[in-house]
């Protein structure tokens, strides 16, 4: 089996092609990124494209599986820009793939693709996904699940779509922080701040890199189809934070977003607020999936990481620079979706 990943060197990519490496399925592992790093696993055909501009047919074809990973938090200021590589970028790779006569199709889709639930809601993955209205990269999911909706009906080619929680690593902290932090210090956190989080007015679900990696490698090998939740336990975050935290961490964020403090919108503040809990069992019964590392042990880690400023070799995950400008797109993108307007997400249905 040859198994394709675009956004190889990102958070999950770089744990994924570690974890394709050790699938006795797997022959060929190929992975690519606008940017070729100076990082080589043995065993990965580095191959430089763009979603949003090259011709992605040549740079799939001979794989067997695809692995969709590649997507786009920042400039979140330039909303247009992440539209243009997330939802129109993600329909190229997925025509691209049945083009190429690739046989099958794994997508990271996430837990900000599901619609708002009562706090504390625990949901398989037959909940809705409309996403929450207030932040792009939700419902940017969401749409690009109802473009899924269509590939699989148009080729009928097998489709599995992972929903993962919050993915996170030690070496991947550097990333975090210029995504969503901005200038906002790190320096002194460290495992102990950790307890925090015990007080933050919502409960929301986190994943180690590595089991992310692990559940998308079974996924691919097993040419798994549906959607499957990821979360590691325990969920995170206080059943009984007074009601007041939650305008009040709703303004700070608006205001640090207003202010050029923070990289991150305020509308990831109504994400972990609105965002449902995720059953895993479905995960854990098909693909075999446990996760290794705990809740507390993945948010330390990173904590730790972020007190560190630890990085990993690769362009996405080592940057001092801002974060990067989504390639502006040429006149070759098939402008369908756009056209089609909000209209068609608000009304789609949800993903069994």
């Amino acid at each position: 089996m040859n198994v394709l990943v675009t956004g190889a060197s990102g958070n999950v990519g770089s744990a994924l092609v570690e974890s394709l490496k050790l699938r006795p399925e797997v022959d060929a592992i190929v992975g690519v990124t606008r940017r070729v790093p100076d990082w080589h696993p043995d065993g990965v055909e580095w191959r430089p494209a763009d979603i949003t501009t090259d011709d992605l047919v040549p740079v799939f074809r001979g794989s067997d599986v695809v692995i969709h990973l590649a997507w786009a938090i920042q400039p979140a200021r330039d909303p247009e820009g992440l539209w243009r590589t997330n939802v129109l970028g993600s329909q190229r790779v997925f025509e691209a793939a049945a083009r190429a006569g690739v046989t099958s199709l794994v997508h990271a889709s996430s837990v900000g693709a599901y619609s708002p639930a009562p706090p504390g809601t625990m949901v398989t993955e037959s909940w809705p996904t409309h996403g929450v209205p207030q932040l792009g990269y939700s419902w940017q999911k969401a749409y690009v699940e109802r473009l899924l909706d269509h590939f699989e009906a148009e080729t009928g080619m097998p489709v599995a779509r992972l929903r993962p929680a919050l993915i996170f690593r030690r070496d991947v902290a550097h990333e975090i922080r210029r995504l969503f932090l901005g200038v906002v210090p790190t320096r002194m956190l460290g495992p102990w701040a950790g307890r925090a989080f015990e007080m933050l007015p919502a409960r929301f679900q986190v994943l180690h890199s590595r089991d992310a990696a692990d559940a998308f490698a079974r996924a691919a090998a097993t040419r798994a189809t549906g959607a499957f939740n990821l979360a590691a336990d325990p969920p995170l975050g206080s059943r009984r934070a007074p009601r007041w935290l939650a305008p009040v961490a709703h303004t700070v964020a608006a205001a640090a977003w207003r202010s050029h403090v923070s990289a991150a919108e305020p509308g990831w503040v109504d994400l972990a607020l609105r965002a449902p809990l995720m059953d895993t069992t479905r995960a854990r019964a098909e693909l075999g999936w446990v996760p290794l590392r705990s809740a507390h042990v993945t948010l330390d880690e990173l904590l730790d990481g972020l007190g560190h400023d630890a990085r990993f070799p690769t362009p996405p995950l080592s940057s001092d620079g801002e974060a990067d400008e989504p390639d502006r797109v040429g006149p070759t993108i098939d402008l369908t979706v756009e056209e089609q307007g909000s209209e068609a997400l608000l009304g789609s249905r949800g993903d069994a």
